[in-house]
């Protein structure tokens, strides 16, 4: 499985287009990532390149592979597959001041 790396950074509120390679066919997502200050985590939005909103408050928290895997059980939208690494970080899941410079958000095709 080819990933790709999403570009965050630590602004609480992010909104972007992405071109992606998933399962051969290229794709255009529109991301919108926010910090959810009341949970204390932050969360992605997915809609596709016209706007049509496929995912809602999907949680960027890690975990195990391939149980890390934010999108498992959306397999069906052949959005494919998204991971939260984690690299130096000594807390378990993003905070408020580490998405981007401890973390990083990973794309890739969808898990079988």
């Amino acid at each position: 499985m080819a990933l790709q790396q999403i570009p965050l950074d630590n602004s609480p509120n992010q909104t972007f287009s992405i071109a992606l390679n998933v399962d051969g066919n290229n794709l255009t997502l529109q991301l919108a990532i926010s910090f959810n200050t009341m949970a204390g985590y932050w969360v992605m939005s997915v809609s596709d390149a016209n706007g049509n909103l496929l995912l809602a408050c999907i949680p960027l928290l890690t975990g195990v592979w391939p149980a890390a895997n934010l999108l498992s059980q959306f397999g069906y939208l052949k959005i494919g597959s998204a991971y939260v690494v984690s690299y130096g970080a000594t807390i378990d899941y993003p905070d408020s001041t580490t998405l981007g410079s401890q973390f990083q958000l990973w794309w890739g095709d969808t898990a079988a």
